[in-house]
């Protein structure tokens, strides 16, 4: 039985989006055409399309006969995530003449690492890339050649804009493909003690690097559950990659039969099976719904409070961080993985992984369970359970019904948190999130002078010259989507921790972001109206005292005098460099956060 705020809050978006949500499927209505979607195209269209595939390829679509299916793929070699890839377009064309059908390379999308670009100027194109992702994935199926998509995607921006660009075609079927998580490493509390050592100036680059490469060490995902697996999570709790697929390490035996069992259930659903299922109609708005309740009770990505609304909103559903703050209320925490516990993401999985947390959140009535997915009859209830190998076939059973190691994934009726850690914080600074799951209770409420900060790099400054040890709110500004494309602000972390760890109470406020990583300092970010809009984030002063409540949702300057004074304008513009002047028009046109930090309407 559904959780009655889980209901109330799927009605209330559907009655919200009920517009918009009719003229998207009008839309794809429209789109659709039965049989093979290449039949507009003219004799001339159909040759170039074909004209480098073999012989049998080119007879089998020239009469129509067999689906062909579009790989759009953010293979690149400098992504440990996305390596993987570069077998599967060959694995995948295989399997599809296997199943019947005929795939074809649509096109690359571009993919960059957040990893390498922290605390460097091309971090300041990340969250653009999103969209650009999502245009490049149009264009790759523009050609109108294809009855159905293979996305193959796992990081940050790259999933989100990959299924943003799909839904602007949400007529085809579309599956996605992850790659898998690298095997565990260097241990998390060893990796941060080794940061804030490196941030006391105890240790040098040298130990520094070496910790670092221990943990980053081989082909497949960050282990730790930042956006990237965050992503994984979303992707099979929404319906759209196979049950148990997301955290298989890469070169395993499972891990390409999973591959190829995706391409033949996309046969099985194009529009010439009578299983048709097109990716606008597995997101709708329980699906949407579903996903927050995964991000919740998971701990997961502060990015999917911006990344989550703007994939609604391709699909014509409305949500926003209101929904967002009252699902938490309800929805447990049941795991624990870093920076929300010391375990990772292979841990997780071990213990039980997505078949049991779906199980779990299934039987309590937090997720819609009569949803439509790749995999066709039975719901959400399919996701209970794992797949394994038999005669080099993929075989599903039942998953587990109880955690292999409760210290990581938890149940229902004993979870971490009674609430998901995500709350929307309001008052006289506007509105902005914050998410407490890695907080300890004792830090959740800060009230502290201001120190203002435009760049990350002044606070590490300030702290390798002694003038920081104090209790203070760092408000880092200027960070916005229009200001410099809202870049994730990690080199924060390790000071500000460092700085609680020796007592002092410390928080951040910035309207830029934190992310997959937000950790133990309680972080209010995302922060809107944002600073270059003269948002009141712009008229703080240094030593104004700010009260941060993730509690009572409040975040406010004590003294309300500060709102008549003038807004202080950015000092350095962030356009030049880095390819940064290519994307003017991005920061002209950024709608905000809370929209989805979307250049699209």
């Amino acid at each position: 039985m559904l959780h009655q705020t889980i209901a109330k809050i799927t009605d209330q978006i559907i009655e919200r989006s009920q517009t918009s949500r009719g003229n998207y499927l009008d839309k794809i209505q429209n789109a659709y055409q039965q049989g093979v979607s290449r039949k507009r195209l003219s004799c001339g269209n159909l040759a170039h399309a074909f004209a480098a595939c073999n012989a049998n390829d080119k007879s089998v679509l020239a009469v129509d006969r067999v689906p062909n299916l579009a790989i759009v793929s953010s293979y690149n070699e400098m992504l440990s995530a996305h390596q993987p890839f570069v077998s599967y377009p060959d694995i995948i064309k295989e399997a599809a003449h296997q199943a019947g059908a005929v795939a074809q390379f649509a096109g690359g999308v571009p993919a960059m690492c957040d990893g390498v670009t922290q605390g460097q100027d091309g971090m300041e194109l990340s969250l653009f890339s999103r969209d650009v992702i999502a245009m490049s994935t149009a264009v790759a199926l523009s050609h109108n050649m294809f009855d159905g998509v293979l996305c193959l995607g796992v990081c940050d921006k790259i999933v989100p804009g990959l299924l943003i660009g799909a839904l602007a075609f949400g007529h085809l079927p579309t599956v996605f493909i992850p790659a898998g998580p690298m095997p565990s490493g260097l241990a998390n509390s060893e990796k941060v003690r080794i940061r804030q050592l490196f941030a006391e100036g105890k240790v040098g680059r040298k130990e520094l690097l070496e910790a670092e490469s221990r943990s980053y060490h081989s082909p497949g995902t960050c282990t730790f559950y930042g956006t990237a697996n965050s992503n994984q999570m979303l992707m099979e709790i929404m319906g759209l990659h196979l049950p148990g697929s997301s955290f298989i390490n890469p070169g395993m035996p499972l891990r390409e039969a999973l591959t190829r069992e995706a391409v033949s259930k996309l046969v099985q659903i194009t529009g010439m099976s009578e299983n048709y299922t097109p990716v606008g109609e597995i997101i709708d708005e329980r699906s949407i719904v579903n996903g927050i309740v995964g991000l919740l009770a998971t701990g997961g990505s502060t990015n999917h409070a911006i990344h989550l609304i703007a994939i609604a909103n391709a699909a014509g559903i409305k949500i926003n961080w209101q929904d967002m703050s009252e699902l938490s209320k309800v929805v447990p925490l049941l795991c624990r993985i870093y920076p929300n516990g010391q375990a990772d993401v292979n841990h997780f999985q071990a213990a039980g992984g997505m078949s049991l947390l779906i199980r779990e959140l299934l039987s309590a009535g937090f997720l819609h369970g009569n949803v439509k997915t790749v995999v066709g009859e039975g719901g959400l209830e399919r996701y209970t359970e794992e797949p394994f190998l038999s005669n080099s076939a993929v075989q599903w059973k039942d998953g587990p019904n109880t955690s292999l190691d409760d210290s990581i994934l938890s149940s229902v009726e004993q979870p971490f948190s009674a609430n998901g850690g995500l709350s929307l914080l309001t008052g006289n600074l506007g509105r902005s999130v914050i998410k407490v799951s890695a907080v300890k209770p004792e830090h959740r409420k800060v009230t502290a002078p201001a120190i203002v900060f435009e760049h990350q790099n002044e606070l590490k400054q300030r702290f390798d010259a002694g003038e920081l040890e104090r209790d203070f709110i760092a408000v880092v500004r200027f960070q916005g989507p229009r200001a410099n494309g809202m870049p994730e602000l990690h080199k924060l972390t390790p000071v500000l921790g460092v700085l609680q760890d020796r007592g002092f109470n410390v928080a951040l406020l910035t309207d830029g972001r934190m992310s997959g990583a937000s950790g133990k300092v309680p972080a209010a970010i995302h922060l809107s109206p944002e600073a270059l809009d003269e948002g009141p984030i712009a008229k703080i002063r240094d030593g104004d005292v700010i009260e941060l409540d993730s509690e009572a949702g409040t975040l406010k300057v004590l003294d309300d005098a500060f709102l008549s004074r003038d807004a202080i304008q950015q000092s350095v513009p962030h356009d030049q460099g880095m390819g940064r002047e290519l994307f003017s028009s991005f920061r002209s046109l950024v709608s905000v956060a809370e929209d989805g930090a979307s250049i699209f309407e």
